[in-house]
C-alpha cells in the first residue's frame, strides 16, 4: 500500500497530469483534491490527447477508481461535458465518483466572478466561478452535492440564499436568477450525476486501510496557494500536499510519498510577481506556435503563458512547504536548442540577498541573482535513461538537486506517458 500526494511546485502548469497519467499505471484509486475547472491537466497516452479539467487522471486505467473530492468546487455542466467528452474516445468513465461533501459550483458564481474582474480587483482569473464558489463554501451559503440527493431539503436551501445572491447580482449590475431554475439545474444534475455520488470519508479511508495504492493530485503549484502564494494573485484553495490529507479526512501520516512536479523553466498565467520573466522573442524557444500539444497556451484560457528562466528559490519555497520526497522536472527538451541556459539562484532585496521568500510585493523588486550554464544543443526526445543524457543536462539536474535538497525521480523529455526518463 502506497499513499502518494503529487503538487505543482511553480505557478501551475508544469506537467502534472502527464506524470500522474504515468504513475496512475501502479494506482487503485486517483483522487482530485482541490481546485476547479479553471486549470487543466493535459494528458497524452495510447487512447488520445485529453485536457482534464475536473476529471482525474486515473480515469484512463481500467479498475481504477477516480474521485472528485471535498476540497474542489465542481461545476456538473462542465463535469458532464468532459464525461462525453472522454467517453467519446473509448474511455470508460463508469469508475468516476463525487464527494458528496464537495461544493456545487453554480451559474451565479460564474456571473459574479465576471463582474468582479470588470468591477473589483482584477487578478486575471478564468471568470470560471471559482473564487465566489469557495467564497460561498465560507459564508455557509453553498450547495453541496450531497443536496442532489434530497431535492426537498435542496429546494429549501435555494429559497434561502437566493435573496442575497440576487441582490449582489443586481449591486454590481448583473444578471439574476430565479429560483425555479436554480433548482432545475440542480433536479437535472441529480439525475445525472447522483449514481456517482459517494460518502468521501469512508470511501478513502476504506481504500487506506484495504492498503490500496492511493495517489491525490493537486491543481495549479505552490505559488497560487491561497495562504502561501503571492497573494492575491493566488488561486481560492491550497494546492499543497497537507490539504490532501485535511480535504480528504485522513491522518497526514498515512502519507508515503510527495512528489513535486516542475518545468526545466518557469511559466505563469494572470496577473502577480514574476521574477524571471522573458521579455519578447526570448522566451520564443519556450513557448512554440501553438500547434503542439505541449506549446505553452494555458490548456484551460488557451492564453499565451508568461515564460522565464527556472527560478530556484521557489522551487526551494514549494520543497520547503509541501515535503518533496521526490521531484519531477518535465520539459526538459524545451531548452535543447538554446546555446546557454540561465538558473535564478537566488535574489537580491534592496541590494541584500536574502534566504526567505518575500512577500508579493516585495518579489516584484527583487533582483534576480542567475548562473549560467552550457547549454547541451541535443535533440533529448528519444532518451529513454538518465546515463544517455549528455552530461550538460546532468549537471542542469544536478543543481537542481543540490540546491533544493531533494531528489529528481523523473524527467519529461516530451508530451506523451513513454516520454520520461526514471531514475
Amino acid at each position: 500500500m502506497s499513499v502518494t500526494v503529487l503538487v505543482g511546485a511553480q505557478f501551475g502548469d508544469e506537467g502534472k497530469g502527464k506524470i500522474v497519467d504515468y504513475l496512475a499505471s501502479d494506482m487503485d484509486m486517483v483522487v482530485r483534491f482541490q481546485g476547479g475547472d479553471n486549470a487543466g491537466h493535459t494528458v497524452v497516452n495510447e487512447k488520445g490527447v485529453f485536457k482534464l479539467h475536473l476529471v482525474p487522471c486515473g480515469i484512463f486505467k481500467d479498475g481504477c477508481k477516480a474521485l472528485a473530492n471535498t476540497g474542489m468546487v465542481i461545476n456538473p455542466d462542465e463535469l458532464l461535458k468532459e464525461l462525453s467528452e472522454i467517453s467519446s474516445q473509448n474511455v470508460d468513465t463508469g469508475n468516476m465518483f463525487i464527494s458528496s461533501r464537495a461544493v456545487i459550483l453554480m451559474p451565479y458564481h460564474i456571473e459574479l466572478d465576471s463582474l468582479g474582474e470588470k468591477t473589483g480587483i482584477s487578478i486575471g482569473t478564468t471568470k470560471r466561478g471559482i473564487g465566489y464558489a469557495y467564497a460561498d463554501r465560507s459564508r455557509r451559503t453553498a450547495l453541496r452535492f450531497e443536496d442532489l440527493l434530497d431535492l426537498d431539503y435542496c429546494r429549501t436551501r435555494i429559497a434561502k440564499i437566493m435573496g442575497g445572491i440576487n441582490a449582489e447580482l443586481r449591486a454590481k449590475g448583473g444578471k439574476t436568477f430565479t429560483e425555479e431554475e436554480i433548482y432545475d439545474k440542480c433536479v437535472f444534475w441529480a439525475e445525472k450525476l447522483a449514481s456517482r455520488i459517494v460518502e468521501p470519508v469512508s470511501f478513502v479511508n476504506n481504500a487506506i486501510n484495504k492498503n490500496e495504492n492511493i495517489l491525490f493530485e493537486g491543481q495549479l503549484g505552490a505559488m497560487k496557494d491561497i495562504d502561501l502564494g503571492i497573494y492575491p494573485y493566488v488561486t481560492s484553495s491550497n494546492p499543497v500536499a497537507a490539504y490532501a490529507a485535511v480535504s480528504s479526512g485522513f491522518p497526514i501520516s498515512k502519507i508515503d510519498e510527495i512528489v513535486g512536479v516542475m518545468k526545466a523553466f518557469t511559466s505563469a498565467v494572470g496577473d502577480g510577481p514574476f521574477p524571471t520573466e522573458m521579455e519578447g522573442a526570448e522566451a520564443d524557444g519556450f513557448r512554440g506556435d501553438g500547434k503542439n500539444v505541449d506549446d505553452e497556451f494555458g490548456a484551460r484560457t488557451g492564453r499565451a503563458r508568461r515564460l522565464g528562466w527556472l527560478d530556484l528559490p521557489i522551487i526551494k519555497f514549494a520543497a520547503t512547504i509541501n515535503g518533496f520526497t521526490k521531484i519531477a522536472v518535465c520539459k526538459i527538451d524545451k531548452l535543447d536548442t538554446y546555446n546557454e541556459i540561465k538558473i535564478c539562484v537566488g535574489y537580491k532585496l534592496n541590494g541584500k540577498e536574502i534566504d526567505y521568500m518575500p512577500t508579493s510585493r516585495d518579489l516584484y523588486k527583487v533582483e534576480p541573482i542567475y548562473r549560467t550554464m552550457k547549454g547541451w544543443k541535443t535533440d533529448t526526445t528519444k532518451i529513454r535513461r538518465y546515463e544517455d543524457l549528455p552530461d550538460e543536462v546532468k549537471d542542469y539536474i544536478s543543481l537542481i538537486e543540490t540546491y533544493v535538497g531533494v531528489k529528481v525521480g523523473y524527467i519529461g523529455v516530451g508530451p506523451a506517458r513513454e516520454d520520461i526518463i526514471v531514475r
